[in-house]
């Protein structure tokens, strides 16, 4: 992308930020906002290997710029290392999907959070999450850590982060072609969750609050707040809703009047005031509105500026060493965005917004997630492995193997008939006006059927009802 085309992009994304009032007390001007976001977006380009393309490694690496870069309008496949090694092949796009496909992928001994992250950058970076690879369904690896005997958690409960994340990665990890894939009903399974577990001080943390009152009355984490508040109204949760004014109002006592931080248990620092502004963001709150300009003038925004230094990287907290981690989370804030988003179309020709594997491949397994609604409120969810030999497969042939196992276990215990119109999961029978039916990636619901076609990284979604 051009410096001129980012230019207008930031300046347009920019703008809605800086509107009256905030415009008019805060110090950090839409003008001055643009170069911090320009000079931060330079930055982090930076942090691409120069000789692999990559911003993905082992460990905590940076591969967050996806998400940061998004929102300031760049496009991951239109970045490549510099000479000799700008090559196609080497684009940040196919080598973060390259790193993310195989079946070996994360390695060690993953938690949710791993395929939650994987999931909000992928997606930015024009990646189908649920269609990386063959190998490589992060929706479905998601699904994997429902937690049924606690519904509404991802990952184990008491890491109350893995739900929040699962939530941010649900819902705002859209299709290709901007729909929400999974059912609102899902969603708010962990929005009702999210609930149980704001502290009385209108905050979270990222342990499980939810039935311990000491927990409940501790003192919440400001990054923490910051994106519970984001997947809360990214799962459809309005800003006028009183959870997520209780979280608006935490952060805005945490203000610190004389430069616009929030004061986190960990002092005042460039993280924490990315993940808080990000959570206003996500919400449509003005980051430098009148709830959010300190007595004396100051902002969240003022602070992450006066912690960028002259090469547009930041600092974490003080100090002249720029902070690869901080300054993605600084341009993500600064950019507009929440915990992911849209990729913007990219600029190099004949490359397409999202790329995705299609079909399956003979000899590989395949994960596919499948979530079971059969009207009484409680939603089994898993991911379920197949083998076809063609290149796609059907519902029938997705029940059965679901049957046989799942994870976590139980999801489908049985159905029939074994052909035709499905009348019967998991004990339940079609009576009267209530059926089972079927959609795929949330959409169009129909008769569920065992000849229904299911294709590669295909959400499954069974309902019983009228």
């Amino acid at each position: 992308m051009s410096r001129m085309s980012t230019t207008r992009l930031l300046a347009a994304s920019i703008a809605a930020l800086a509107l009256a009032p905030a415009a008019a007390h805060a110090t950090t001007t839409p003008a001055a906002l643009t170069t911090s976001v320009t000079n931060a977006t330079t930055y982090v380009k930076g942090l691409q290997d120069p000789t692999t393309g990559a911003f993905a490694s082992t460990g905590l690496s940076n591969e967050w710029a996806f998400s940061a870069l998004a929102p300031a309008g760049v496009a991951a496949v239109d970045l490549l290392p510099p000479p000799p090694n700008n090559v196609v092949s080497k684009n940040a796009r196919k080598v973060y999907r390259d790193y993310l496909s195989p079946a070996s992928w994360p390695g060690g001994s993953p938690v949710v959070t791993d395929y939650e992250r994987a999931t909000l950058n992928a997606y930015s970076a024009g990646i189908d999450p649920a269609r990386v690879a063959a190998t490589r369904n992060l929706i479905a690896d998601i699904a994997s850590y429902w937690q049924t005997a606690s519904p509404g958690y991802w990952g184990t409960p008491g890491n109350f982060n893995g739900t929040v994340f699962g939530l941010l990665a649900l819902a705002g990890a859209k299709t290709a072609a901007g729909a929400q894939r999974v059912p609102q009903t899902l969603l708010n399974k962990s929005i009702t969750t999210v609930r149980a577990n704001q502290h009385t001080d209108g905050g979270w943390n990222w342990t499980k609050a939810e039935g311990v009152p000491a927990q409940l009355a501790a003192v919440s984490d400001i990054d923490m707040t910051g994106a519970t508040l984001a997947s809360l109204c990214v799962s459809g949760v309005a800003n006028t809703d009183s959870a997520v004014v209780a979280g608006k109002n935490f952060l805005k006592g945490k203000l610190v009047n004389a430069t616009g931080a929030f004061n986190s248990s960990f002092g005042a620092n460039t993280d924490s005031n990315g993940w808080g502004v990000q959570g206003l963001n996500a919400c449509g709150i003005a980051n430098q509105g009148a709830d959010f300009t300190t007595a004396m003038g100051k902002t969240p925004i003022d602070f992450l500026v006066s912690q960028q230094l002259a090469g547009g990287g930041f600092r974490y907290t003080t100090g002249s060493t720029p902070n690869a981690y901080a300054s993605i989370d600084a341009l993500r804030a600064e950019a507009g965005g929440g915990f992911s988003a849209t990729p913007p179309v990219p600029t190099t020709v004949g490359e397409p917004r999202f790329v995705a594997s299609t079909s399956f491949v003979s000899g590989t397994t395949s994960k596919l997630a499948v979530i079971v609604d059969d009207g009484s409120g409680t939603l089994k969810v898993c991911s379920v492995s197949v083998a076809p030999t063609t290149a796609t497969t059907t519902l029938g042939a997705v029940l059965t193997a679901a049957v046989s196992g799942s994870t976590p276990a139980g999801c489908v215990t049985g159905s029939s008939p074994s052909s035709g119109v499905i009348t019967t999961i998991n004990g339940v029978t079609n009576s009267g006006g209530s059926t089972w039916k079927a959609s795929i990636d949330n959409g169009t619901a129909a008769a569920a059927n065992t000849a229904t076609g299911v294709s590669l990284g295909d959400t499954i979604s069974l309902k019983y009802g009228v």
